[in-house]
């Protein structure tokens, strides 16, 4: 369960400032309170309760073993996001967001690999045997491809959803989780569409610490999905234990303990005649035997 949020840290944090009323998205209008000085106020009841049902809905997510990417690439943002990411142990991009990073999976996955490859090249001392103008030619692309992948190294599946800060800034990884049905959460301001969102959080997406209070109650969400998911899988384990060892199968009989019916003529003889002597008879033949039986009398 997420942990419940609270309207006056939200209000310090200043999360119920929107953008100037002239820029405002009219799809917006249910989340906001009022204008004040040509500002839009975000009503603060509903960002509460659209991040306490958003960080249920990620917490779920995580526990199910799933990644989730966050995606920021805003300068006030970005160190916020980061920090956050790797406190939770998720993925994110805070750099350009690189083109068909999920449409074209594979070959961002390629990019991911190469990067691996170099630092194998450099364990093994393949790297030293390269000349000096190859080795510096090297160094940059692992320094340019750890700078936009880096962070995304370990996901080697499509993440189990995405949260996104500021979605107008990053429609075009809005629009290839729509295409692969990757449900979205994502901080949305007056200025943003929140059709495109899955799980919407109306709060103020410049502000950096607007940014921190949302990000670190998202980051706590799944931090508390993953010790749900690391606790039931000890319990399984437990489970396991206790469970009494299963019967060993019996051992089958060996050919010289089963019985051989016997060749010798006699024998056939006899059992013929006690099977004979064992056979039931109908109700007709019971009837006639005893009728001869009047008759003889």
């Amino acid at each position: 369960m997420a942990n419940k949020v609270e309207v006056k840290e939200l209000l310090d944090a200043g999360v119920h400032f929107g953008h100037l009323t002239r820029r405002w998205n009219p799809n917006m209008a249910p989340y906001i309170y009022m204008e004040r000085n040509g500002i839009h106020i975000i009503n603060l009841y509903k960002s509460a309760a659209k991040m306490q049902e958003a960080g249920e809905a990620l917490s779920k997510i995580a526990a199910s073993g799933r990644k989730i990417l966050f995606v920021a690439t805003k300068k006030q943002a970005k160190e916020i996001v980061a920090e956050q990411a790797e406190r939770a142990n998720m993925p994110f991009i805070t750099e350009r967001w690189p083109g068909g990073m999920l449409t074209n999976f594979v070959t961002i996955r390629k990019a991911v690999k190469k990067m691996a490859s170099i630092d194998r090249m450099k364990k093994d001392g393949t790297f030293n045997t390269l000349s000096k103008k190859e080795r510096l030619q090297v160094d940059r692309l692992r320094a340019k491809l750890d700078k936009n992948l880096g962070s995304i190294a370990d996901m080697s599946r499509l993440p189990g959803a995405l949260f996104v800060v500021d979605i107008t800034r990053e429609h075009i990884a809005v629009k290839e989780a729509q295409k692969l049905n990757i449900p979205i959460f994502a901080m949305v301001d007056t200025n943003s569409d929140p059709r495109d969102v899955d799980y919407v959080i109306p709060a103020n997406d410049d502000a950096s610490k607007s940014i921190a209070k949302v990000v670190s109650y998202v980051a706590d969400s799944i931090v508390e999905g993953l010790s749900e998911r690391k606790s039931s899988g000890k319990e399984k384990e437990e489970g396991s234990e206790d469970k009494p060892a299963k019967k060993a199968p019996k051992a089958k009989k060996s050919q010289l303990e089963t019985e051989v019916p016997s060749t010798d003529p006699q024998d056939k003889k006899d059992m013929k005649e006690a099977k004979e002597d064992v056979k039931l008879q109908s109700k007709q033949e019971t009837l006639e035997k005893a009728r001869s039986n009047d008759e003889e009398e």
